[in-house]
């Protein structure tokens, strides 16, 4: 009865991870199948080296750098708020703080992962940007830094957890040996902690760069919906989520070249965050060290 049990359960799972390669499949036929049909049209060249977005609007222009350049935008200004505060964060739990903080302080730290990121988006379009409107007064009510902002702060737990838990999982034998050469406490934590640690500390700063180039809601409510080529976070931008959102609403019709340009930009962010877990990976596997 026991080995029939073991059995049942056995194809149950492989039954489960079928299914989800299968879903896999199929989503990235669909993606392929509407992108090649996109290209027939339209040039690759043009695509990825065009300077104007207006697929809705006439005259067409199917470049997608303005895009390309609101979605790094978000993610630079994101990271610049992210990785240092939840590396920093991270240091202090792991080093400095005690056990009852700790646990007192992380779970209410990774409270913010758990907020849905529509709630940022208003947090970002109602608090953010008029705090920034007061100190900066040219700032647009859409503007990529406010998101930027508020995707930051989101993605400070995800930062946060992975680089503490790679921290904790250090030895406590390279500490007391680093100590009992008459190393300091920041030098332990900078010159043997971190580099021990830096696999798990480099993989959770590119997860949450990729956090970033994927998230919808809060550049969909606070950077607003202008595609265009700018290095100002200032002013209003699209990003390639952005985008997918707009043309998901409904409006336009299916099998046309604007429904297709859809599943074109879906295709670019999806390798785009493939090459960012690729390299995630690549990095954990290179820089890993085992104790």
């Amino acid at each position: 009865m026991k080995k029939l049990n073991e059995k049942v359960i056995k194809h149950i799972l492989f039954g489960c991870g079928m299914v989800s390669i299968f879903i896999t499949i199929s989503i990235l036929f669909i993606l392929f199948k509407e992108s090649a049909l996109f290209f027939t049209h339209i040039s690759p060249v043009d695509f990825f080296t065009g300077k104007q977005w207006t697929p809705l609007l006439k005259p067409q222009h199917f470049g997608i750098l303005p895009l390309v350049s609101g979605t790094f935008l978000i993610v630079l200004f994101s990271s610049i708020i992210s990785i240092p505060i939840g590396l920093l964060s991270a240091i202090y739990l792991s080093e400095y703080s005690n056990k009852k903080v700790r646990k007192i302080i992380k779970p209410i730290l990774e409270i913010l992962a758990g907020i849905p990121s529509i709630v940022y988006g208003f947090f970002a379009l109602n608090i953010i940007t008029p705090i920034l409107k007061n100190l900066i007064p040219q700032t647009n009510i859409y503007n990529a830094l406010s998101a930027a902002i508020a995707v930051g702060i989101m993605t400070i737990p995800m930062v946060l957890s992975l680089s503490e838990d790679s921290m904790q999982a250090v030895p406590k034998s390279l500490r007391e040996g680093a100590y009992a050469l008459g190393l300091t406490k920041l030098e332990v934590v900078f010159g043997v902690v971190i580099p021990a640690s830096i696999s798990g500390i480099i993989s959770s700063f590119i997860l949450a760069i990729s956090r970033a180039i994927g998230e919808t809601m809060i550049v969909a409510l606070a950077a607003g919906s202008t595609p265009k080529l700018t290095l100002n976070p200032l002013e209003s931008i699209q990003t390639m989520t952005g985008f997918i959102v707009q043309v998901s609403q409904g409006d336009i019709a299916k099998g046309t070249i604007e429904s297709q340009t859809l599943y074109a930009v879906a295709m670019l962010l999806f390798i785009m965050t493939l090459i960012m877990n690729m390299l995630s990976r690549y990095v954990a596997d290179k820089l890993r060290e085992e104790y």
